[in-house]
């Protein structure tokens, strides 16, 4: 296979600018507005999973795999995934297999996958996370996300996002 084929993957192309700026503000800003509260309420509202959310909700929002079902139901059904393991296997390294397995099942027969949230039974796991991690970070988080998504990605382009809600 020549060089010239090798570089010409068929990649997509490049995005525009204002697109690349809006996708960036974007995430910033849902990220920024997690941390925020957090700092104010004194309770989490962010967790590392969520800057992978931003990627898919800003960057690449026409993907079923960023849309609010997803965004919110991923990280909810992974989360309670988690917390299920934790309970029943404890924290070792197979309840963290198991975890990550059962969650990934779980976002398969609910349509609900989104990869960011295939970390979140190792969060919850490793960290001994109670089940009031399930609202804050998780569901006041993801709402943050999809709402500052729902914003910025309609600034960009009209009534594009989300492609659906549930």
């Amino acid at each position: 296979m020549s060089i010239s084929k090798l570089l010409s993957s068929g990649a997509p192309p490049a995005p525009s600018m204002k697109f690349v700026l809006l996708s960036s503000f974007g995430a910033m800003t849902a990220i920024a507005i997690t941390g925020w509260l957090s700092m104010l309420s004194g309770i989490p509202w962010l967790m590392a999973p969520f800057g992978a959310s931003c990627v898919l909700a800003f960057g690449l929002p026409d993907s079923p795999l960023a849309q609010p079902r997803a965004i919110v139901g991923g990280h909810l059904v992974a989360t309670a995934v988690g917390l299920f393991v934790l309970a029943v296997l404890g924290d070792g390294w197979l309840a963290c297999a198991i975890g990550v397995g059962l969650a990934l099942a779980a976002m398969q027969i609910t349509r609900t996958v989104h990869a960011p949230a295939g970390a979140d039974p190792l969060i919850v796991i490793v960290a001994h996370a109670p089940v009031s991690y399930l609202l804050s970070p998780v569901l006041a988080g993801t709402l943050v996300i999809v709402l500052t998504a729902w914003i910025v990605n309609n600034l960009h382009n009209p009534r594009s996002y989300p492609k659906y809600w549930l």
